[in-house]
C-alpha cells in the first residue's frame, strides 16, 4: 500500500493499493520533489468520477505504467472536493493550455509546483508516451520548461480576475433585458435547458430565470423554465424509483444520465423545485422535492445528520448497473399485467433504450393525464398502480450491490442542503423538513465551526470543534443556509452565528484593494497563486454567494459596511454579466434585487408563525422576512405591540402596520 492508505478521503483510499507511489498533497511530497529535482505529477479527481475510475484501471493499476510514473515523477493524488484550492489552480492551467477541463485532471509541474503541461483523461499508451517525453524534455531543456512555467503561472494568476470599479453605475431593467435576451438565444425550446448534449441541471440558472420571468413579466422565459423543470423531472437523469438527480445527461433529451448523484446538485434542486412550487404550484414539483429529500436522508445522511458527498456512477465496475432494468426483470418483479402498464409509463422495451443490450433507463414523456386518457384509465387508478409497482421495484433494487458512497461530509455542500431543507419547509409547511434542517444546522454548528467562528471544510470526528482548512464557499454556503434557517424560525441565534462567520470571512478572505474575496484564507497554505472564485457554475461562485449574503445581512443588521462590500463586488462583476449570462446567474440574482429592490417584511407578535406561513404562500422572490415574539434586530425596534402586525419596508421606508396578510400584500407591488 502507498502513502494514501492513511487518508480519510474515499477517493484517495481508492488508489491506496495502486503500484504508483502516490503521495497525498502535502509537505512530504513537495519537499521530496525539490530535494530530488523531480517533476511533480498532480492527478486530481473525485470518488464518483467515472473516467477517473477508467484511467485508474487502465494506467494507475498497471505495473509498467506505474514504474514510469515512479521513476521520473513525484506522484500526488488530490481529492478535488477536499482541496478545491489545488484543483482551481491546475484546472486554470489546463483550461489555458487546452481550452477545456474536467476530471480526471492531470498536471505535470516543476519541482516548485508550477505547471508545464496538463490534460484530462489519457489512454494508457498516450499517457506513457507523454510521461517519457516530458521527463526527457525537462532533462534536456530545463530552461525552456522554466520559461513555459513562468508564462503559464502568470496566466493562472490573471485567469478569472476582475478589475476594481470605483464608480457606482445606475442599474436598470435595460441591463436585465440585455442579459435575458442574450440567454434566450441558447434555449432548447423542445427538450428544455440550453444547448445540446451533454445537459447539466444548472439549478442556479433556472432559479435566476424563474425570478427574472416573474419580476420582468417575461412569458417566454417563464415557459422555458417550466418546460425545463418538467423535462428534467421526467427524464432519465431523475431516479424515478429512488428519487434524486444524477449529475448530468450525456444526451440532449435528459434521457441517459451520467449516473453519479452529487449532494450539491440535489440540495440546490430541492431549493429550485420548492421555489417553483410557490411560483407556479404543480404537484410534480412537490413530488420531486419530497423524493429528493427522502433519497438524501435515506442514502446520504450520517446518523448525526451531516450529509455525505456523493454516490458513485458505478456498481460492480459497471456504470449505471444499480439503476437499469430489462423488461424481463420488471415482468418477474411485477407480473405480466402490472409490468405492461409500468413499462408503458417508463418507456421500458424488450430491446432496451440505451447502450447496454436489453437494458432500460426509466424515463417519462407523457403527463399522467395524457397517459391515462390514452389508456382509458382514471388518473387516480393509474397513479395508484404505478405507485404500488414502484414500491416493489424499489424493494428489489434495494438488495442489489450498491454504488460506492463518498462519505466525506463537506461544510460547503451541507450549507447548500441546509438552505434546501429550509426552502422546502417554506414552500410546503412540512414540519419534517424543518426538523431535518434544525438537525443539520446543529451538526454543522457542533462539528464544523470552531469557537472563534472558523470553519473546517471536512468533518473529522477526531478534530471536531477545531478549525482545519476551509475555503470561501464553506463560509458562503453555511452563512446562506443559516440566514435561510433564521427566516423560517425567527431564532436570532442562527443569524448571529451567520454574522460571526461573515466577519471571519471578511477578515481572512477579503481583498480590500481589489474589492473581491480570495478563495483561500490569509493564514492557509500559500500555493503558486491566490485565486478568487468568480464565475457561477454547477454551484454558485463563492464570491456571488457572499455578495448576496452581505446584501441581506446589511439590511437585517443595518450594517452599511456589509452593504458596501456587496455593492463593490457587483460593481466589479457587472461588466461581465451581459457577455456570458449562464456563467453569472447568481450575480444576476443580485442585480435583480438591486433593480427591483428588496422588501423587508417584519412580522411581530404572538401569531407570527401563522402570518409568516400566509406570506410565504405568495411568490415574492425579492424579500427577506424577519420577526418573532421578540427580537433585537434594528428593523424590529419599536414594532412590538399588543397584536400581531406585519410591517412592509423597502428602501429604508416602512408602510403602515397591517393586521392581516391581505393588507400587507397590498403594499407589495404586483
Amino acid at each position: 500500500m502507498n502513502r494514501l492508505a492513511n487518508s480519510s478521503s474515499p477517493y484517495l483510499l481508492q488508489h491506496a493499493n495502486n503500484p504508483v507511489n502516490w503521495y497525498p498533497w502535502g509537505k512530504e511530497a513537495l519537499d521530496k520533489a525539490k530535494a530530488e529535482n523531480k517533476l511533480i505529477l498532480v492527478s486530481i479527481g473525485y470518488s464518483a468520477c467515472h473516467w477517473c475510475h477508467v484511467m485508474e484501471h487502465e494506467s494507475f493499476e498497471d505495473e509498467a505504467v506505474a514504474a514510469v510514473m515512479n521513476e521520473f515523477f513525484v506522484c500526488i493524488k488530490v481529492d478535488r472536493e477536499e482541496r478545491p484550492d489545488v484543483d482551481q489552480i491546475y484546472m486554470s492551467a489546463v483550461q489555458l493550455m487546452s481550452g477545456r477541463g474536467g476530471w480526471p485532471l492531470n498536471c505535470i509541474c516543476l519541482p516548485d509546483q508550477r505547471p508545464i503541461y496538463g490534460g484530462t483523461y489519457f489512454r494508457k499508451n498516450d499517457w506513457t508516451s507523454l510521461l517519457f517525453n516530458l521527463a526527457d524534455f525537462y532533462k534536456q531543456k530545463p530552461e525552456e520548461a522554466e520559461e513555459y512555467a513562468v508564462r503559464l503561472t502568470e496566466g493562472i494568476q490573471n485567469y478569472e480576475s476582475v478589475q476594481f470599479v470605483g464608480e457606482q453605475p445606475e442599474y436598470t431593467q435595460a441591463d436585465l433585458q440585455l442579459i435575458g435576451d442574450n440567454w434566450k438565444r441558447y434555449f432548447d425550446q423542445y427538450e428544455g435547458g440550453t444547448g445540446n448534449a451533454p445537459k447539466f441541471p444548472m439549478p442556479n440558472n433556472w432559479l435566476l430565470l424563474m425570478r427574472y420571468a416573474h419580476l420582468m413579466k417575461d412569458e417566454v422565459v417563464a415557459a422555458q423554465v417550466k418546460l425545463t423543470l418538467h423535462k428534467m423531472a421526467f427524464g432519465g437523469i431523475y431516479d424515478h424509483i429512488g428519487g434524486g438527480f444524477a449529475r448530468y445527461s450525456v444526451d440532449g433529451r435528459w434521457h441517459v444520465p451520467h449516473f453519479e448523484k452529487m449532494l450539491y446538485d440535489n440540495a440546490q434542486l430541492i431549493s429550485l423545485y420548492s421555489e417553483a412550487y410557490t411560483w407556479s404550484p404543480d404537484p410534480l414539483y412537490e413530488q420531486v422535492v419530497e423524493e429528493i429529500i427522502a433519497f438524501s436522508t435515506r442514502e446520504l445522511a450520517s446518523p448525526e445528520l451531516g450529509f455525505y458527498s456523493a454516490l458513485d456512477a458505478d456498481s460492480e465496475g459497471v456504470e449505471g448497473k444499480f439503476y437499469i432494468f430489462t423488461k424481463t426483470e420488471i415482468e418477474e418483479i411485477l407480473g405480466e399485467e402490472a409490468a405492461e402498464l409500468f413499462c408503458i409509463y417508463y418507456h421500458i422495451t424488450d430491446d432496451g433504450n440505451w447502450e447496454e443490450e436489453h437494458s432500460n433507463v426509466l424515463f417519462r414523456r407523457e403527463t399522467d393525464e395524457q397517459l391515462a386518457e390514452k389508456l382509458g384509465l382514471g388518473v387516480d387508478d393509474l397513479l395508484s398502480e404505478i405507485k404500488a409497482s414502484r414500491k416493489k421495484v424499489f424493494e428489489v433494487r434495494r438488495h442489489r450491490i450498491r454504488p460506492g458512497l463518498d462519505n466525506k461530509i463537506l461544510a460547503s455542500w451541507n450549507g447548500l442542503m441546509l438552505k434546501g431543507l429550509c426552502n422546502a419547509y417554506r414552500a410546503f409547511n412540512n414540519l419534517k423538513y424543518l426538523e431535518l434542517a434544525l438537525q443539520n444546522a446543529g451538526f454543522i454548528s457542533a462539528n464544523l465551526i470552531s469557537q472563534n467562528s472558523r470553519i473546517s471544510r471536512v468533518y473529522n470526528a477526531n478534530t471536531r470543534g477545531e478549525a482545519t482548512v476551509a475555503f470561501l464557499d464553506d463560509y458562503a454556503n453555511i452563512i446562506d443556509g443559516l440566514i435561510a434557517l433564521y427566516e423560517v424560525t425567527f431564532n436570532e441565534d442562527w443569524l448571529q452565528q451567520a454574522k460571526k462567520l461573515t466577519d471571519a470571512a471578511i477578515e481572512h478572505h477579503y481583498d480590500e484593494v481589489n474589492g473581491i474575496f480570495f478563495y483561500t484564507a490569509d493564514d492557509d497554505e500559500q500555493l503558486i497563486a491566490r485565486k478568487s472564485e468568480i464565475m457561477d457554475g454547477v454551484t454558485p461562485a463563492s464570491n456571488s454567494v457572499m455578495a448576496l449574503n452581505l446584501k441581506k445581512l446589511g439590511l437585517l443588521f443595518d450594517n452599511e459596511d456589509y452593504a458596501a462590500v456587496s455593492a463593490q463586488l457587483l460593481r466589479n462583476i457587472m461588466p461581465q454579466l451581459a457577455k456570458y449570462g449562464t456563467a453569472y446567474s447568481n450575480w444576476t440574482l443580485l442585480l435583480l434585487e438591486e433593480v427591483f429592490g428588496i422588501y423587508e417584511i417584519a412580522i411581530t407578535g404572538n401569531e407570527t408563525e401563522t402570518l409568516r406561513r400566509e406570506i410565504e404562500n405568495n411568490y415574492i422572490p425579492n424579500k427577506i422576512i424577519l420577526g418573532g415574539k421578540k427580537g433585537s434586530l434594528p428593523l424590529l425596534q419599536d414594532k412590538f405591540g399588543q397584536s400581531t402586525q406585519i410591517f412592509v419596508c423597502k428602501d429604508e421606508t416602512c408602510g403602515l402596520p397591517a393586521n392581516n396578510t391581505a393588507d400587507a400584500l397590498k403594499q407589495i407591488e404586483a
